[in-house]
């Protein structure tokens, strides 16, 4: 089966065959989620089964949306679908770009829309066996210490976000409801 997601091709977003973007590293849509609870991020660990990037630690959700599927759905979708939680109220945090290998012969060039949910409980976690191995919560600064110790254990574009835009996606304040 084939996954069609929004992509560029000659300054237009067209729908394009998700690994071909992948193997081209065409610049294509992305969406990101930041779960958020008692001062730590959730973070997954990929199941060894994905095509790029196996086994690697990554922010609690990231995705590209389907073609013609608003942000903020997918956002959703995919958190239910990754973590099976549900009931956040996600927040549109920015939009960023980046550009990095991510093994495999495969290049992400993204266009992401990033979100965050800052939770007063614990939300429920049910991972999903085919998508993600584990989680784990955890503060900015003990990510940013593990990175710089074990920075192959951690997706390209977790690393991107922690040491470019950490400002604006890991906020300091603990924020108000779920």
């Amino acid at each position: 089966m084939s996954i069609m997601i929004p992509a560029w091709q000659d300054g237009a977003l067209v729908p394009m065959e998700k690994l071909m973007v992948h193997r081209l590293g065409l610049k294509h849509k992305a969406v990101s989620v930041f779960v958020f609870w008692q001062g730590k991020v959730l973070l997954q660990q990929r199941a060894l089964e994905k095509y790029h990037s196996p086994g690697l630690w990554a922010n609690t959700c990231c995705t590209h949306p389907d073609w013609d599927e608003p942000s903020n759905t997918c956002a959703t979708r995919r958190l239910k679908d990754e973590m099976g939680i549900t009931g956040l109220s996600l927040e549109f945090a920015k939009t960023l770009e980046y550009r990095a290998k991510v093994g495999a012969d495969m290049i992400e060039h993204e266009v992401v829309d990033c979100y965050v949910a800052h939770c007063i409980d614990e939300p429920h976690i049910d991972l999903n066996p085919n998508e993600v191995m584990d989680s784990v919560w955890i503060t900015l600064e003990d990510l940013k210490s593990s990175i710089a110790r074990s920075p192959d254990t951690y997706t390209e574009w977790l690393k991107i976000y922690v040491r470019d835009h950490h400002h604006s996606l890991f906020p300091h304040s603990q924020a108000e409801t779920v």
